[in-house]
C-alpha cells in the first residue's frame, strides 16, 4: 500500500500527465499553445463550483471539460489565419485573459481564491483518466484525423493542397487538447481543495510545455515520461534539501544537450 504522501505525489503526477497530453494534441498539428493553464482553470473552477451546488463530481468534471473544449474552439478560430510564434502569442494572451477573469470573478472568490472544495479526487481515478487519454491520443495518431494533423505539422500548405481541411483539423486539435486540460483542472481543484488565479498563470503553461519537450514532442509517450519525471524527480531529491532544485535544473540541462529531440525517440511509423 502507498503512503498518503506518495499517493498524493502520484495523483499530481497523473494530473500533470493529462496536462502534457493536452498540449501534445495541438502540437501534433503544429500548434504550440502557451495557454493550457487557461483551459485547466476553466475545468477547475467550473467543476468546483458545480460540486458545491450538489452536482455529482463526474458530471461536474464533464461540464468543466466541455466548457474548456468550447472555449478551445473559440481560441482556435483565430489560429486558422496565423502560424508559428504568433499562435504562441495568441494563446499566451488567452491564458492571461482567463487568469485575470477569475482574479476578478466574485462568485468564485476573486482575488481571495476559491476554498471549501470537496476532496473528491481519487488517485486511481486519475490513473484511469490518464490511461484513457493516452489510448485516445495513441489511436488518434493512427487515425485519419491524426495523419492529417501530422501532415499539417510538417507543411500546412502542402496538406491543404492535398485536400486536408485545415479549419476542421486545427479546431479539433485545439478543442480536444482543451477538453483533456479541463479534466486535469477538475482533478486538480478537488485534490488541492483551494484554487486561485495565480495557480493558473504562465508558469503552469510553461511547465506543461516542458513536459512535452523533455519527454519527446513526436511521441505520445513523451508527455507522460516528461510529466512523471518533472513531478517525481524533485521529490526524490529532497534528501539534498535546498540543493534539490539545483540538481533538478542541472539534470534538465544535461537532458537538453544529450537528447535535444526529447528523451523518447520520434515515431516515424504510423501503421
Amino acid at each position: 500500500m502507498l503512503s498518503g504522501y506518495w499517493e498524493s505525489v502520484i495523483t499530481f503526477a497523473g494530473i500533470n500527465v493529462l496536462m502534457g497530453l493536452s498540449l501534445y494534441v495541438p502540437m501534433s498539428a503544429g500548434l504550440i499553445s502557451l495557454g493550457q493553464a487557461g483551459f485547466m482553470a476553466i475545468g477547475a473552477y467550473l467543476s468546483a463550483y458545480l460540486t458545491k451546488l450538489g452536482v455529482p463530481f463526474p458530471l461536474a468534471m464533464a461540464a468543466g471539460a466541455l466548457a474548456a473544449g468550447i472555449v478551445g474552439l473559440i481560441v482556435g478560430a483565430p489560429a486558422l489565419r496565423i502560424r508559428g510564434i504568433y499562435i504562441m502569442i495568441l494563446t499566451l494572451g488567452f491564458g492571461e485573459i482567463v487568469r485575470v477573469f477569475f482574479l476578478n470573478f466574485t462568485p468564485t472568490g476573486g482575488a481571495l481564491g476559491y476554498s471549501g472544495i470537496q476532496p473528491l479526487t481519487e488517485f486511481y481515478w486519475v490513473l484511469t483518466a490518464c490511461a484513457i487519454a493516452l489510448v485516445a491520443v495513441w489511436r488518434l495518431r493512427h487515425s485519419r484525423m491524426g495523419r492529417a494533423m501530422i501532415a499539417i505539422h510538417e507543411d500546412d500548405l502542402a496538406a491543404e493542397a492535398m485536400g486536408i481541411n485545415l479549419m476542421t483539423v486545427k479546431l479539433f486539435a485545439f478543442s480536444f487538447g482543451a477538453v483533456i486540460a479541463g479534466v486535469a483542472g477538475a482533478f486538480y481543484a478537488h485534490q488541492t481543495l483551494y484554487i486561485d488565479a495565480q495557480q493558473f498563470d504562465f508558469a503552469r503553461s510553461a511547465t506543461t510545455f516542458l513536459y512535452v519537450v523533455l519527454g519527446g514532442p513526436a511521441n505520445p509517450l513523451g508527455p507522460v515520461l516528461g510529466a512523471v519525471l518533472v513531478t517525481i524527480l524533485p521529490e526524490t531529491l529532497r534528501v539534498v534539501q535546498d540543493w534539490r532544485m539545483t540538481f533538478f535544473g542541472g539534470l534538465l540541462v544535461i537532458a537538453a544537450i544529450w537528447r535535444p529531440d526529447g528523451l523518447l525517440k520520434p515515431l516515424h511509423s504510423y501503421r
